[in-house]
């Protein structure tokens, strides 16, 4: 088997941690482990200038040095866990059959495409739902015999919930799941798998059921953002601030700031304590 060094100009929660994940810098000057190639693996557009540069460092190991990643748009290949990603995170299908705006991953992958169910318990699939129901049936079969309590993190559409689908996460009772408001259109079946949801036994100040919220996108306002945020909380979820950036990367400082106090955890949990309180008094 290949000793492959990866190198990836920016850190994310999913970056490798093992001896040959390397982040943002040259190859060490010392005890630098024997490898056969070397990978830049780049997420983030904005990165790619930065990648080429790490691309000449890592030169001088001797060994072939490729350049790739999901920033080139670039379909993706099979899933290989722990090479790209950390370990117990896995990806189970590619692609989404939706066309959102500003989404890459339909551009990129094509259509959805099924892949191998590997061990793993944090998925990242960019549409798990919109697999068929074996596939789906399969991948929550392989989670609940994994050790550690699953998560969701890719997101779980919440137009295409199902009854089942819901008792079924009630059952793995997954340490995290994500669902997502990007546009106006998504709020009406946020609600209804909101209810889906209760009505399969999840609890709804639960900091378990969470709903990634995109803001700052051009022509959004403060207000319109929070209103969203808060219509989340009505919705029975706990909103995530997902704070819109173009190929450059460029962020307002201002929608930065915002978006900070929507991810401090205690302060989206009272808020939600307060809207769901006043309902069961109600």
């Amino acid at each position: 088997m290949k000793r492959i060094a990866r190198v990836f100009p920016s850190q994310t929660s999913m970056t490798p941690d093992d001896s040959l994940a390397f982040i943002n810098c040259p190859p060490p000057l010392l005890a630098m482990p024997e490898v056969d190639e070397v990978h830049i693996s780049v997420t983030f557009t904005w990165d790619i200038p930065r990648a080429y540069w790490l691309a000449e460092q890592w030169l001088s190991v001797g060994v072939p040095v490729h350049v790739g990643g999901v920033a080139f748009g670039n379909p993706s290949g099979d899933f290989v866990p722990g090479l790209y990603v950390k370990k117990g995170a896995i990806i189970t299908s590619r692609g989404c059959p939706n066309h959102c705006w500003f989404c890459s991953v339909p551009k990129r992958e094509g259509g959805l495409r099924e892949l191998p169910v590997q061990d793993g318990w944090n998925v990242l699939d960019d549409n798990l739902l919109a697999c068929s129901d074996q596939h789906v049936k399969a991948v929550f079969e392989m989670l609940s015999r994994q050790p550690h309590p699953p998560k969701f993190t890719g997101g779980l559409e919440a137009r295409i919930l199902k009854t089942w689908h819901a008792e079924a996460l009630r059952t793995l009772r997954p340490d995290k799941m994500y669902f997502a408001y990007d546009t106006a259109d998504d709020y009406e079946p946020l609600v209804l798998a909101g209810k889906m949801m209760r009505d399969a036994g999840h609890t709804v100040t639960s900091h378990r059921t969470c709903c990634y919220v995109l803001i700052g996108y051009p022509g959004d306002t403060f207000q319109a953002a929070e209103r969203r945020l808060i219509d989340t909380i009505r919705a029975g979820f706990m909103p995530f601030a997902m704070l819109y950036r173009d190929a450059s990367g460029a962020r307002d400082h201002d929608w930065a700031r915002f978006q900070c106090e929507w991810l401090r955890g205690k302060i989206v949990g009272v808020k939600m304590h307060e809207y769901w309180g006043k309902e069961a008094a109600s």
